[in-house]
């Protein structure tokens, strides 16, 4: 019986499949390195069209397919794709749906129109994700959510996955990056985002905005640690969360970092 400590990235992007800041190259670091540490490591992060699927050797997960994910009334079929990391023996799972992830663009179309289902493709992924471990049968004891797409979690975490015994003993640990976008992600996105009874809508105040710098505050909020993880963060942001009464909090420590301050975290989460 393995007693190997486990970590779950979920992040937006990851080198090499997706390289939209240069966070995607720590995430690939990090679950390296959590690896060689001992930990036992896993990834998920979206399938979007723009991943080619042959180059990095995509696919489907047979056993995990069949979970449908229900989002503002409507059920959407999540498709789950593996693959090996390059240089590591560690497996990156990449969720994937013909409505949200097939088209080849990411957020936004070639006249860089933002697409109005970016909001939904959030949701759909958070909550994919976290029934994607659920179907694993893997609880793992930190959970490293990276990325805005990703913010929604540590709110799911905390509220509609409460009682899940495979997220009883997870601690989350949320990265703040930087500002990659202007637009909103609609109107009703806090309304759609309430995707369990347990939910309050005083737990979805800190998402009420619905623009980048909401994602990441609610991710803050309700993550067990914050890190910073861009020299660029919105002042806001390092205003509100550099000091967090009864949280931890690590800082930038540059992108020349060997990201020591991460796997010293991991491990003393980890015990």
């Amino acid at each position: 019986m393995s007693t190997k400590k486990r970590i779950l990235f979920i992040a937006t992007e990851m080198s090499p499949y997706l390289e939209l800041t240069e966070f995607a190259e720590i995430v690939n670091k990090l679950a390296i390195k959590s690896n060689e540490s001992g930990l036992e490591v896993r990834c998920i992060m979206p399938r979007f069209g723009v991943i080619n699927e042959r180059r990095h050797r995509l696919h489907e997960v047979v056993r995990l397919s069949g979970i449908n994910v229900s989002v503002d009334n409507d059920d959407y079929p999540l498709q789950i794709k593996v693959a090996s990391l390059p240089n590591a023996r560690l497996q990156v799972y990449f969720l994937d749906n013909e409505d949200f992830f097939k088209r080849k663009f990411i957020f936004t179309d070639e006249n860089e129109q933002w697409f109005d289902d970016n909001g939904l493709r959030t949701i759909f992924f958070c909550k994919g994700a976290l029934e994607t471990v659920k179907k694993f049968g893997w609880p793992p004891d930190l959970i490293h959510c990276s990325g805005w797409m990703t913010g929604l979690i540590p709110m799911y975490l905390k509220t509609a996955y409460k009682k899940e015994p495979v997220f009883s003993h997870s601690k989350v640990i949320y990265t703040i990056g930087q500002n990659t976008f202007k637009e909103k992600l609609g109107a009703d996105f806090v309304e759609k985002a309430n995707i369990h009874a347990n939910i309050k809508d005083k737990d979805l105040e800190p998402f009420k905005e619905a623009n980048n710098t909401a994602l990441f505050k609610g991710g803050a909020t309700y993550a067990d640690v914050i890190t910073f993880g861009a020299d660029k963060v919105e002042k806001k942001l390092v205003e509100e969360f550099s000091k967090v009464k009864g949280k931890k909090v690590i800082p930038f420590a540059g992108w020349d970092s060997d990201l020591t301050e991460y796997i010293d975290l991991y491990q003393e989460l980890a015990k």
